[in-house]
């Protein structure tokens, strides 16, 4: 679908802002959800709290069930409050979703098996991205960026290499995943109405 790999902060287009942060006092259009999963230690956690607070914890601990986290932020014209859920990295989809799963729209630590899970429990049109984090630890790398690459354009995935400790492209993967939310979300909503109208 999308391979980015540099880049973060705020994305300009035709000299507009698409993505930026907003003043918390402004009116909520939107709600999204989004879900942070991936094996264990691939440090879910770390982004999470790199994109909601711009922290990072040295002494982090592994995660015990779910954490949360929002943020708000503008896209387009819009002003999106993304829930996001980070989990512990070794639970199903299933139990995770419970009722409310085709609402959720994750943002995956890339093993296949989340991928096909996903894929299995999810609404069609769910929005995913492949994170390759920890890239400033080149030397450890342990999947080559061409093969995460080839993996997500296979699977229609976005895909980004981040770096949670020194914040590189987490912005830039957040705010490109709630942006392909955001059209999926209006994409729908003008079918429906269209719909309606007929």
């Amino acid at each position: 679908m999308n391979a980015e790999m540099n880049g973060g902060g705020l994305v300009a287009e035709n000299g507009r802002k698409r993505v930026s942060r907003n003043n918390d006092n402004e009116k909520v259009d939107y709600v999204y959800k989004v879900v942070v999963i991936g094996d264990s230690a691939v440090g879910k956690t770390q982004v999470l709290s790199r994109f909601a607070r711009n922290e990072f914890c040295f002494d982090s601990k592994s995660t015990i069930g779910v954490e949360f986290q929002t943020r708000t932020l503008r896209v387009w014209s819009k002003v999106i409050k993304a829930q996001i859920w980070g989990t512990a990295g070794q639970e199903s989809l299933p139990f995770i979703a419970q009722e409310d799963y085709n609402s959720m729209l994750p943002f995956s630590f890339g093993h296949q098996r989340w991928v096909e899970e996903l894929r299995a429990h999810a609404d069609n049109s769910i929005v995913i991205a492949l994170i390759g984090n920890k890239a400033d630890l080149e030397e450890k790398r342990a999947v080559p960026s061409e093969d995460a690459m080839e993996f997500a354009e296979d699977q229609n995935l976005y895909f980004f290499e981040t770096s949670a400790l020194t914040g590189d492209n987490v912005e830039a993967a957040f705010n490109k995943l709630l942006e392909e939310i955001y059209s999926v979300v209006s994409k729908k909503t003008l079918d429906h109405d269209l719909v309606k109208t007929n």
